[in-house]
């Protein structure tokens, strides 16, 4: 394709399809994870020559930014809007709406899981599982898109869901570990489940310090301490060992965050 790129331009109909060139091209440079050595100095004339001629589409050694070769403004989070779902879908280039959504979606779940570890973990999964039925074509682009954007709405609610059980950022992590979705643990009830939450962020915000991770009489305590508090609420008792690892584990997490501010 580049090759036939490069013996049509500048053909006016040639330089209208830059930008897929550079798409394509780009994505050439990623699956190629190494350098053959023994290309020889016509090749390198001939990659620059179309690297420059496709500098529009791309800037070398760096990665498009899809949101403007899509064409719309690159949005955050906390402003998405329905009209923002209305324009993507009515985008004609449906692998562009997707990239661009899959983009989005990757980089607000990363941010969610440097302090939620479930919710964190969840909306990965989703997102895996959704890319991966477009990529084995058991789903349609405007589908995935759909679905996408399914994802996207519930990644905005997650934000008011704290405030919905007036919990903090914090808080809600721990009320996720504590697996409230559980049958076994639903029983327990909302305000139960909140109680222990707050309890647990209080008592491992004083437990930690720096190096905990690193002294096991630090980690049995907290680890103690995680146990006893479960079971004065009456979290069930096959359940605990797996909610407290879990409790453990996000401790771990956000107290990185901790630490750092």
């Amino acid at each position: 394709m580049i090759k036939a790129f490069s013996l049509a331009i500048p053909n006016e109909e040639a330089m209208k399809i830059k930008e897929e060139v550079g798409f394509f091209h780009l994505i050439k440079s990623i699956l190629s994870k190494t350098v053959d050595e023994n290309k020889n100095d016509a090749q390198d004339q001939f990659d620059t020559a179309i690297k420059q001629i496709i500098s529009k589409a791309i800037v070398s050694d760096r990665i498009i930014d899809i949101f403007e070769a899509a064409g719309i403004q690159k949005p955050e989070v906390s402003i998405l809007s329905e009209g923002f779902f209305e324009e993507v879908k009515g985008m004609p280039k449906k692998n562009l709406a997707f990239e661009a959504l899959k983009k989005l979606l990757s980089d607000q779940i990363r941010t969610i899981s440097r302090r939620k570890l479930v919710q964190g973990k969840s909306f990965l999964k989703m997102l895996e599982e959704t890319i991966k039925k477009y990529t084995n074509r058991s789903i349609e682009a405007a589908q995935v898109i759909e679905e996408l954007i399914e994802l996207a709405r519930k990644v905005q609610d997650e934000k008011n869901r704290g405030k919905e059980l007036n919990l903090t950022e914090d808080e809600i992590a721990f009320y996720d570990a504590l697996g409230v979705n559980d049958s076994a643990v639903k029983v327990l009830g909302d305000e139960t489940l909140r109680k222990i939450a707050l309890e647990l962020t209080e008592m491992i915000r004083k437990s930690v310090t720096i190096d905990w991770t690193q002294r096991e009489s630090v980690q049995a305590d907290i680890r103690l301490k995680v146990k006893k508090i479960l079971r004065r609420y009456g979290y069930p008792p096959d359940k605990e060992k797996a909610a407290t690892e879990t409790v453990l584990q996000q401790a771990e997490l956000i107290a990185k965050c901790w630490v750092e501010n």
